[in-house]
C-alpha cells in the first residue's frame, strides 16, 4: 500500500493563513451600540452591544468607541484597552458587583472616559484596580455603590489619573470612599484634576498601609464635599513616604476636611478653601500638613485645627 506524502510547504501555508486571519479577527478599532449585537463583528456599521463582547475583537491598545447611547455592562480589563463614549450615555448599571475591574499587565495603560457608572446602592466598586501601569478615568460619572467609586489597589507601581470626573453617594454606610487608593505593593503615582466627589462615606482617602512604597500625587480644582467622614485623608502604617499636594481644592460640609495621620504622611496645601466641614485640620500619629499661606480655613463648626507650618512657594 502507498502512502501519500502531503507537502510540507503546503502545511506551512496553511499555518501561515490560520496566523492571519487569527490576527485579523482583532480589530485596533471596535464599535458599540445600545441596538448593536454581540455575534456581530463590532465593526462601524455592524457594532456589538456590550463592553465584554468587543473586548475580545479588539487587540491590546486599541479603542471600543461607543456609536450612540446604550447600557454596555460590566467589564473585566485584561489587558490595555480604552473605552470611549465621550458625547453619548455610555451606561454600566450594575447590583450587587463591580462595574469595571481592571485586572491588566505590569505595562498596560486603561483608559476610561465619557461613561455613567452606577451601582444602585448594592453595587460594590465602581472601578475597582488591581493591576496593570496606569488607569486614566475622564468625565466620568460614578455613583450609588456600597463600597468606593474608585478603588485603586495595584499589585505593583501603578500610576492613577482622574480628570473632569463625578463621584456620589459611595460607601455611605461604611468606611469607603469616592476614591480609595491603597496598594498593595510598590509604590503610586495619582493625579486627581477638575473633579467633584460628593456625599460619600469618606472623600478621597490615600493608605499606605499595605505597602513599603511611596505614594506621591496631587489634588488640584476639584470639590471634596459631604462626606460623613473626612474629605481628604492621608493614613500611613508602611509606606516609605506618603506626600498628597492640595492645590486650589474645596474641602467642605465633610465631618473633618482634611486629614493626615502616620508617621510620614503628609499634606502640602496651597490656595484651597476648609470651610463648613466639623472639623476643618486634623493631625495624629505622626501626620504633618504643611500650608503655603494661601488657604482659607474658617467657619468650621467644632474647630478649624491648624497646619504644621507655613512654607515658602518656590
Amino acid at each position: 500500500m502507498r502512502s501519500i506524502a502531503f507537502p510540507f510547504w503546503l502545511i506551512l501555508l496553511g499555518l501561515v493563513a490560520f496566523t492571519a486571519t487569527s490576527a485579523s479577527a482583532q480589530a485596533t478599532r471596535t464599535w458599540i451600540s445600545g441596538v448593536g449585537d454581540d455575534a456581530n463583528p463590532c465593526s462601524r456599521t455592524a457594532p456589538c452591544k456590550t463592553f465584554a463582547g468587543a473586548i475580545s475583537k479588539t487587540a491590546p491598545g486599541g479603542e471600543i468607541n461607543c456609536l450612540d447611547p446604550g447600557g454596555f455592562g460590566a467589564l473585566t480589563i485584561t489587558k490595555a484597552i480604552q473605552l470611549l463614549c465621550e458625547g453619548v450615555v455610555g451606561g454600566v448599571l450594575v447590583s450587587g458587583t463591580n462595574g469595571l475591574i481592571v485586572s491588566a499587565g505590569a505595562s498596560d495603560v486603561v483608559v476610561i472616559s465619557g461613561l455613567d457608572i452606577v451601582g444602585l446602592g448594592t453595587g460594590l466598586d465602581g472601578i475597582q484596580f488591581n493591576s496593570g501601569a496606569a488607569l486614566h478615568v475622564r468625565k466620568t460619572s460614578i455613583k450609588g455603590f456600597a463600597n468606593n467609586g474608585i478603588n485603586f489597589q495595584p499589585n505593583g507601581a501603578a500610576k492613577l489619573f482622574v480628570t473632569d470626573t463625578y463621584i456620589s453617594e459611595t460607601g455611605t454606610t461604611g468606611t469607603f470612599a469616592g476614591i480609595q487608593l491603597k496598594p498593595s505593593g510598590g509604590s503610586a503615582i495619582v493625579a486627581i484634576n477638575n473633579t467633584q466627589i460628593e456625599n460619600n462615606g469618606f472623600g478621597i482617602v490615600v493608605d499606605g498601609s499595605a505597602t513599603s512604597g511611596t505614594i506621591r500625587g496631587v489634588v488640584r480644582n476639584s470639590v471634596i464635599a459631604g462626606s460623613g467622614h473626612n474629605g481628604i485623608t492621608t493614613s500611613n502604617g508602611s509606606a516609605t513616604n506618603i506626600t498628597l499636594l492640595i492645590d486650589s481644592t474645596t474641602a467642605a460640609g465633610n465631618g473633618f476636611g482634611l486629614v493626615s495621620t502616620g508617621a510620614n504622611s503628609g499634606m502640602i496645601v496651597g490656595s484651597s478653601s476648609v470651610t463648613a466641614n466639623g472639623t476643618g485640620l486634623f493631625l495624629s500619629g505622626g501626620g504633618v500638613m504643611y500650608s503655603y499661606g494661601t488657604n482659607y480655613v474658617n467657619g468650621n463648626t467644632t474647630t478649624d485645627g491648624a497646619f504644621t507650618s507655613t512654607i515658602p512657594q518656590k
